[in-house]
């Protein structure tokens, strides 16, 4: 597939899966054995998995968007730098509902092979949410 092609499987996986909560996006684009190197804690392997952490996500972040900051594609690879933004109405990570408005940047390389997302590495926020929740204060 071209790298043109790789960044719409991305625009997807971003947009329709994580942003609209259409978890059937991930029988189309996502692999059975899809790989993620960063999973959250108690995150299960495989397209699956995936699909368990969008839906857990989105009970946490209802409101769920992602934006695209920017996005390149090499060979199989795509990086994506993104932010994510939403209002925290359920629990996360042990972390009861704020009712709190966030905003998270991360960045994102995915390896695609036959249109399908094989592997993910992602770099987030975390501490920048984790302040904006008022979990850890901010720095003076």
């Amino acid at each position: 597939m071209s790298t043109q092609a790789n960044k719409e499987v991305l625009r997807r996986f971003f947009m329709e899966l994580f942003s609209d909560g259409d978890l059937d996006v991930a029988d189309e684009i996502v692999s059975l054995t899809y790989i993620n190197n960063n999973a959250m804690p108690g995150e299960k392997p495989g397209r699956e998995g995936l699909k368990g952490f969008v839906s857990y996500l989105r009970s946490a972040i209802p409101d769920l968007q992602f934006t695209f900051e920017q996005q390149l594609a090499e060979g199989d690879k795509v990086v994506t730098r993104w932010v994510a933004s939403g209002t925290h109405l359920g629990e996360f990570i042990g972390i009861p509902a704020t009712g709190k408005s966030l905003s998270v940047s991360g960045t994102n390389i995915h390896r695609v092979s036959g249109g399908e997302i094989q592997e993910a590495w992602q770099d987030w926020d975390a501490l920048g949410m984790m302040q904006q929740l008022g979990v850890i204060p901010a720095m003076a």
